[in-house]
């Protein structure tokens, strides 16, 4: 590889001829060789984002020239494209503040500016006083963590959960009138139906919705404009209220300045708020996901009372198998939620005085949370949710098998003579309605009024 020389206050470091980042973005590529595990799209986004904000403010304001300030926000404008990923070369188990990121952020949009302009002499743009006008990596960082997060939930993950709770409640609608088994402990309980399944499946992704719409507001809030230790030293007044109101006039999400900027640079508990609300969330989708799983089990030795589409061979050694496989794929990813919720509450916890010193690993694992839960709705909602069929025979067949329908007659002849007809009704094989009858405890006309399934799933004394 071809290189140059790049020389800052450390001394001279070798750079790739053709990176646009500079030296202090090659000694931190040198000093975390770690994880290979880099930001991600949508924090990149957020960067340049922030940068490009910041641009327009301190053009207008008079503190950037107007021809730097509108090749930085040229070049910005591009790292938001993802033009210039490829040069965001960093590890993200790095410096805690996420300064070697802001400072690879600064260097390549202050090289890639000046290549834009005409005639323009390199170092015309410095990364640190043009790009960097009014900014610290100490707040810059923790709102693009806000913004990459903010932005993903209300553009994609919102979206997806609504989608998929749309299409419960269809089903639910669709499978009214399938009277089943219920089950509590995984054994046999009293009648309902496939649709009140669905239902409370359809519920518990509608209180997710809410919850997520509520946890949002806390990463509407940015730390942009405490700069170092959130006094807000260097940056001039109006300065970073200016450019959140740039920001949010881009992405059309009403974000707003931190009401107390020491709370928002060292503490970072709307983000672990957001990922509790997505383990919440996660959690519901693992109990549905499983739910589907035991439903459509078998299909001839288990329960199938569902039909799950046929998407692909499930066996390398068993012909005519398929799998649950969305099902499945789901709760993997409700299990990598959960993880990440728990890096992110113990980075969270790591606010130390001034600052928060686990940013980077914070904001990966957010954004990676928000990422595959919103893919994995969506997919889970497409591919396995709107194909579902009932198997409404099979259903019927296991319901009136059920001797748990003795409960319906407990109003009528008592809790003890109950358990002795389900009793009797288990030893022999028969139904409960052929041995409450020949006990004579109630008429056949009475026995086929309370043994009425359907209405047994109204609730209610019946019979």
């Amino acid at each position: 590889m071809d290189y140059r020389i790049e020389r800052d206050s450390m001394g001279e470091v070798r750079v790739p001829v053709d990176a646009l980042y500079g030296a202090s973005t090659q000694r931190a590529f040198e000093n975390f060789p770690i994880s290979g595990r880099r930001f991600g799209r949508r924090f990149i986004w957020a960067l340049g984002l922030v940068k490009a904000s910041a641009a327009v403010v301190s053009g207008q304001q008079g503190h950037v020239d107007a021809a730097r300030a509108a090749a930085i926000v040229k070049a910005a404008e591009e790292v938001t494209d993802g033009m210039l990923d490829d040069q965001f070369v960093l590890d993200v188990f790095q410096t805690g503040s996420g300064t070697s990121t802001n400072t690879n952020a600064n260097e390549v949009i202050a090289h890639r500016a000046v290549s834009l302009t005409d005639d323009a002499a390199p170092g015309w743009i410095h990364p640190n006083d043009h790009v960097n006008f009014g900014q610290s990596s100490n707040d810059v960082i923790p709102t693009a963590i806000y913004v990459s997060a903010a932005a993903a939930i209300h553009e994609d993950l919102l979206p997806a959960l609504v989608a998929l709770q749309e299409s419960l409640v269809a089903k639910a609608e669709e499978f009214a009138d399938v009277v089943k088994s219920g089950r509590t402990h995984l054994m046999d309980a009293t009648p309902v139906t496939l649709g009140q399944e669905f239902s409370g499946y359809a519920s518990q992704v509608e209180h997710g919705v809410t919850r997520l719409k509520h946890a949002v507001h806390e990463v509407e809030e940015l730390a942009l404009g405490g700069t170092a230790v959130g006094t807000g030293l260097n940056a001039p007044d109006g300065f970073a209220a200016a450019t959140i109101a740039e920001i949010a006039r881009r992405t059309g999400i009403p974000f707003r300045e931190a009401s107390n900027h020491f709370e928002a640079q060292s503490a970072k508990d709307g983000a672990v708020a957001v990922s509790g609300t997505l383990k919440t969330v996660a959690v519901s989708l693992f109990k549905i996901a499983n739910d589907l799983r035991w439903l459509s089990s078998g299909p001839r030795t288990a329960i199938s009372e569902i039909r799950l589409p046929s998407l692909q061979p499930g066996s390398s050694i068993m012909p005519g198998k398929v799998n649950p496989v969305m099902p499945e794929m789901m709760m993997q990813v409700a299990a990598q939620i959960f993880g990440n919720d728990a890096a992110i509450t113990w980075a969270g916890a790591n606010g130390n005085f001034e600052l928060n010193v686990m940013m980077p690993v914070m904001s990966s694992n957010l954004d990676e949370s928000i990422a595959i839960l919103a893919a994995a709705a969506k997919t889970l909602q497409e591919r396995c949710i709107d194909g579902i069929e009932a198997n409404a025979d099979r259903a019927r067949e296991l319901v009136e098998k059920n001797i748990i329908v003795i409960t319906s007659l407990n109003p009528h002849i008592g809790y003890d003579k109950g358990a002795e007809i389900a009793k009797e009704a288990f030893i022999s094989g028969r139904n409960v309605r052929d041995v409450a009858l020949e006990r004579g405890v109630m008429t056949a006309e009475e026995l086929d009024a309370a043994l009425d399934l359907k209405k047994m799933t109204e609730g209610g004394i019946i019979g």
